[in-house]
């Protein structure tokens, strides 16, 4: 989807809107003294999304100046009148990529697709995408040579005709520590203020004219929707609140119903005015309209198998007008405990506090402390390796059993992966995710798997809002970041600093669940209905790369696998993220390139 674009035209910069967007408030454009800006999404605060471009174009159109990037979700493109700027905040929500030859860039856009074009479909990138699981992507490469994405927290610098500068990360600053505390009831509870008063400002920076807050009846979005809930029952003219659930009548997801019903009724005590929708979606399965969700985004979407449920309730939230919703997305790995502070206390020589930790990680999560020191410190040492033996371990005459997150998938043929590096994707892949402190890479590595924001993205223009989720905010992670380990460990008590920041606005049943029902039952429902379809869509594909690249019946086998429940959540995911591949390389040369009208925001000659 093309939301904004920058092309050159003798020497001077042409930079354009999509109308429509920029009608409903997801691109906004400016000018100053300073140049001119385009920005998709919202910088600093959703409601002062104008002021906001305004600050970010005022900030970097100094001559020479390189402040620190501010917080939003954003994609922004900077004329002025020395340079040229490109950027996104750090969390990545919104994407951007310039096409890229000999040094020099000849257009900027928010599809890759469109910058692609004919040009030769980049077999590298396509080794980095089947590595791992994660909901969006995070390296330069996109799926056409020559076309590159902008990462998160980076500036790429281009001169005024176009001239590639250079490309500079820019981390949003981090917030002051604490103060020391002098008792562990004292630290526990500075800790619940710390991250509250976080939690209020994600809320508060997010907030719309009509904000929509998915409600499913867990700690994490309750928890979301209540101070959201909060201000729009303090202020006279704080915008509509709607909260957005999806209510299963039978099967294990319909037990969530009485907690659903005791978030929806604490809400609106405090915001009486708010607006529920309840979509029923008994009929929604997992790969329902699965060529179309996989097909239509401009990359590959991994996570497009799970697209149904969210459509459906996007769907619902677009026709009341909604211009933000705000999720509970990120929670589980940013406000939990973290469980890699164990491989800091191994890597630091503290094995007596890692011993004892591991046992009150396994007393609270009913697992051996074997299992517990494996994954948590032994597998981030030597992630490949660990791979390898427990491939040998649990295989068993499988395709799925024993696949983790960077092993080839047995479909992937070994030639292509030799050739086009899949042993090196792997490896950056694993450094990503755990890194040299897997303790702080957890949260960078949380941004990209917690969130379905690709889809969020292809369906904007139609929804007319983004998804956005405070618990990914940067003063939330950094808050988390700086919690020593006995602080949010409470065997037992899954995110004890949440539960004790929000006591007094979660009710009793939610502030004290410790468990929440899987979606086990739409991912099985939607093999049952559609595994023979994915079987025919791989036979039948076409396109040349599929044949080269997978050997279709053992994904096929994987497809049968998954359909008796063989394997686990992470072998599922690799193979629905080969599955969409599939779609997508079927859809990619076959669909109309379609713009929407273009506002120019600056014409050139």
């Amino acid at each position: 989807m093309e939301a904004i674009g920058l092309t050159w035209s003798g020497g001077v910069p042409k930079l354009w809107a999509d109308g429509a967007m920029a009608r409903q408030g997801l691109v906004t454009a400016v000018t100053s003294r300073a140049g001119t800006a385009a920005v998709v999404g919202w910088v600093g605060s959703f409601r002062d999304r104008v002021a906001g471009a305004h600050r970010l174009l005022d900030d970097f159109g100094r001559p020479g100046a390189a402040p620190p990037l501010p917080a939003g979700d954003y994609a922004a493109v900077l004329v002025c009148r020395d340079r040229v700027l490109l950027m996104r905040d750090e969390q990545a929500r919104i994407p951007l990529f310039y096409r890229e030859s000999a040094g020099r860039v000849s257009a900027v856009s928010t599809s890759a697709r469109h910058l692609g074009g004919t040009a030769e479909l980049e077999r590298r990138y396509f080794c980095r995408y089947l590595t791992g699981n994660m909901a969006q992507p995070h390296s330069p490469l996109t799926p056409f040579t020559g076309v590159h994405r902008v990462l998160g927290g980076e500036v790429v610098e281009l001169s005024v005709t176009g001239q590639l500068s250079g490309r500079v990360p820019r981390r949003v600053p981090q917030a002051e520590a604490p103060p020391s505390p002098t008792a562990d009831g004292r630290r526990a509870s500075e800790a619940a203020q710390d991250l509250r008063r976080a939690l209020e400002n994600a809320v508060g920076r997010r907030t719309g004219e009509t904000t929509a807050c998915h409600v499913s009846g867990g700690t994490d979005s309750t928890s979301v929707a209540l101070l959201a809930a909060r201000p729009a029952a303090g202020r006279r003219h704080a915008g509509e609140l709607v909260l957005l659930a999806g209510r299963f009548s039978g099967g294990e997801l319909a037990q969530e119903q009485p907690y659903l019903d005791e978030a929806m009724a604490e809400i609106r005590r405090h915001a009486p005015a708010a607006r529920p929708v309840v979509v029923d979606v008994d009929d929604v399965a997992d790969f329902d309209d699965f060529r179309d969700h996989a097909g239509d985004p401009d990359e590959p979407y991994a996570h497009a198998f799970r697209a149904p449920f969210w459509s459906r309730l996007h769907a619902a939230a677009a026709e009341l007008g909604c211009d933000t919703l705000l999720t509970g997305c990120g929670a589980d790995p940013i406000v939990d405990a973290n469980p890699f502070h164990l491989h800091g206390l191994a890597r630091t020589g503290q094995f007596r506090r890692m011993t004892a930790q591991a046992r009150a990680w396994a007393a609270g999560s009913e697992r051996g402390v074997r299992d517990v020191v494996s994954a948590h410190v032994v597998q981030p040492a030597l992630p490949l390796a660990a791979e390898r033996i427990t491939t040998l371990v649990r295989r068993h005459g499988t395709v799925l059993g024993g696949l983790g997150h960077f092993a080839r998938p047995p479909w992937l043929r070994p030639g292509f992966a030799r050739s086009h590096g899949y042993r090196e994707a792997s490896v950056a892949e694993s450094r990503f995710r755990y890194g040299r402190r897997p303790e702080q890479s957890l949260y960078d590595a949380a941004n990209y798997l917690s969130a379905p924001d690709p889809l969020s993205w292809c369906q904007a223009r139609r929804n007319g809002f983004f998804l956005t989720h405070p618990f990914l905010d940067p003063e939330v992670v950094a808050t988390m970041r700086r919690l020593p380990a006995d602080v949010t460990l409470r065997p037992g008590r899954p995110k004890a600093v949440l539960r004790d920041a929000m006591a007094d606005l979660l009710p009793p049943r939610i502030h004290g669940r410790t468990v929440k029902v899987p979606f086990d039952q739409v991912y099985a429902r939607g093999l049952r209905a559609h595994g023979e379809q994915l079987v025919d869509l791989c036979r039948s594909a076409g396109h040349p790369l599929i044949a080269e690249m997978f050997d279709v019946e053992t994904l096929c086998r994987a497809v049968r696998e998954a359909q008796f429940g063989i394997g686990d959540a992470y072998s599922w995911d690799r193979m629905n993220s080969s599955l969409a591949l599939v779609v997508w390389l079927e859809r990619w040369g076959r669909r109309p390139r379609a713009r929407g009208s273009a506002v120019p925001v600056i014409a050139g000659p």
